[in-house]
């Protein structure tokens, strides 16, 4: 819930992230804008301006020599796609579950500080059903986990609102719920709490729950444990009306 803000791009730009992808840009290929234009039935200068995009993002690297541009998907660009995977699983498929695994770490008291300010304390009472106790669990993933971890975003989260006092204005964030798993002990009623702005890296995440979790999974420091984020699938989800021009 710090400053640092984390990029938006437009559906169109990621329809060419989506072919630079394909293209074999997880590693590096060159890239054409005239044959990026092709294959989204569009002009060489709007592959251009979406590559542009992608890149003022810091979803790809671009490098521009004279025939082209070497460009790779850089680690946001990929948990953007993952994100847009995890919404395609919940058309097509159902009971899907993601699981994230990583090791428990110290944290440095922020979450304490954050989750009982009272503009996050009563929405968390209100929309999530209970009272967090005064503390996160802080985990670092593994390295699978923090490529899927982009796969979050198309799970449906509970909306936590940004809000201003006197002094600052304190972002918004998302709570999923999720069971946690450790040496065969469970824990269903927690949440996974991810900031629309942070400072941590994607190898972070963050835990609340009404009770101290470190107490009620036996839990220290370097203990491996699971993060299960189940998700209905979109057949099972609440039917969401859009507004569309007749022409």
């Amino acid at each position: 819930m710090s400053d640092a803000t984390t990029a938006r791009v437009d559906p169109a730009a990621m329809a060419a992230l989506k072919h630079v992808a394909l293209a074999g840009g997880l590693t590096e290929t060159k890239v054409s804008c005239a044959a990026l234009g092709d294959r989204l039935d569009a002009s060489t200068q709007t592959a251009s301006r979406r590559l542009q995009a992608l890149e003022s993002a810091e979803l790809v690297d671009r490098d521009v020599v004279g025939d082209g541009q070497w460009v790779r998907v850089t680690d946001a660009g990929e948990a953007a796609l993952r994100g847009e995977y995890a919404d395609y699983r919940r058309l097509f498929e159902t009971d899907v579950e993601l699981v994230l695994r990583g090791r428990v770490t110290g944290g440095m008291g922020e979450g304490r500080h954050y989750i009982t300010l009272p503009g996050y304390a009563e929405q968390f009472a209100s929309r999530l059903g209970y009272d967090p106790f005064p503390g996160t669990l802080n985990l670092e993933l593994d390295t699978e986990s923090v490529r899927r971890r982009g796969e979050i975003a198309g799970i449906d989260a509970v909306p936590i609102d940004a809000w201003e006092d006197e002094d600052r204005t304190y972002g918004a964030a998302a709570c999923y719920a999720v069971t946690l798993v450790a040496d065969g002990k469970r824990y269903g009623d927690a949440h996974a709490i991810v900031p629309d702005r942070t400072h941590h890296d994607d190898d972070k995440l963050e835990v609340i729950a009404p009770d101290e979790l470190r107490t009620e999974l036996d839990l220290a420091d370097g203990d491996r444990i699971e993060v299960r984020v189940e998700a209905a699938s979109r057949a099972d989800a609440p039917t969401e009306t859009v507004d569309a021009e007749v022409a």
